[in-house]
């Protein structure tokens, strides 16, 4: 029988933030089915440790993003929803305007802000918690996050630097349910598994994401 388990949770498990930045201990209220079904698990990872023993890290992603560092694994699904890979499909020449939704908000330039975790360092994330459970590790939950956060107008800003185009922006009225800010507090997973993101910076996700989309393009093209 399975004794350890890693699962990977979101920080939709939260909802609309009461206070920033966000720790673990946030109360709960998920706003989508995505974020219920991954709370409603976290919940049942918490009712087998108490009932079997099965010892779980639940690790609560913030915004994903970038790719593998050598180019050979980077997001692709349909439909592309996630901010950095719509904004080089427009770099690319594969699609139109950006649709930015409100330009409004209590942020300095008026766009939502996320925090963005590259790929490559939730892998690390999750190669720590394994051995954390291996080790004994008692069953836990990590937020994952840079700590930091960037609008929307900055990742548009920041990939027109480093694709070295022009990538325009159709603004448009706000979505319901879109936060201004959502703003990981990870102090925990890093004083306790010794985590610590590498790629952080704005700049290396996007050019992570830029260099998989320049490498693999016959993988970006639609095909139907």
């Amino acid at each position: 029988m399975t004794r350890k388990f890693i699962f990977s949770s979101t920080a939709a498990v939260y909802g609309n933030p009461v206070y920033l930045p966000i720790d673990e201990n946030h109360p709960k209220s998920p706003i989508n089915p995505y974020g219920k079904s991954k709370w409603m698990v976290e919940q049942v990872l918490d009712d087998y440790d108490h009932a079997y023993g099965l010892k779980s890290v639940c690790l609560r992603y913030f915004n994903a993003a970038g790719a593998d560092v050598d180019g050979a694994l980077g997001e692709r699904h349909e439909p592309e929803t996630h901010l950095i890979p719509l904004v080089l499909q427009s770099a690319a020449g594969r699609r139109g305007a950006i649709c930015v939704f409100g330009n409004d908000y209590d942020t300095p330039d008026g766009t939502c802000i996320r925090d963005y975790i590259h790929v490559k360092d939730l892998c690390e994330a999750h190669w720590l918690a394994l051995n954390y459970l291996m080790a004994g590790g008692e069953s836990d939950r990590f937020n994952l996050g840079n700590g930091q956060g960037f609008s929307v107008n900055e990742v548009i800003e920041t990939a027109g630097r480093v694709t070295g185009q022009r990538i325009t922006v159709d603004y448009q009225p706000r979505r319901e349910g879109d936060p201004a800010r959502l703003i990981a507090d990870s102090s925990k997973v890093r004083e306790k598994l010794g985590w610590q993101p590498k790629r952080a910076d704005l700049e290396t996700i996007i050019g992570d994401a830029w260099a998989w989309e320049r490498k693999y393009p016959w993988l970006n093209n639609d095909e139907n």
